[in-house]
């Protein structure tokens, strides 16, 4: 899960798997795959990057880039 804010503060917790859609419309909207809406007051690349890292953390995206042909 990932904590985003709210536009009046408070703090929503969002599964990073069933983000669909990240808009700027100047603040920068959530969309779920369930149709779901919430603004919120983050950067579409600091919601990218929480992401990202919730999908490290599940090993869904390797935590480095490999040479090809090398060892690592």
């Amino acid at each position: 899960m990932i904590a985003l804010t709210r536009l009046n503060g408070s703090v929503v917790w969002l599964n990073p798997l069933h983000i669909e859609l990240i808009e700027v419309t100047p603040d920068s909207v959530v969309t779920l795959t369930n149709g779901h809406k919430y603004v919120v007051l983050e950067d579409p690349e600091t919601i990218a990057s929480k992401m990202i890292e919730v999908y490290r953390r599940i090993g869904l995206v390797a935590a480095r880039v490999r040479d090809e042909g090398g060892e690592g």
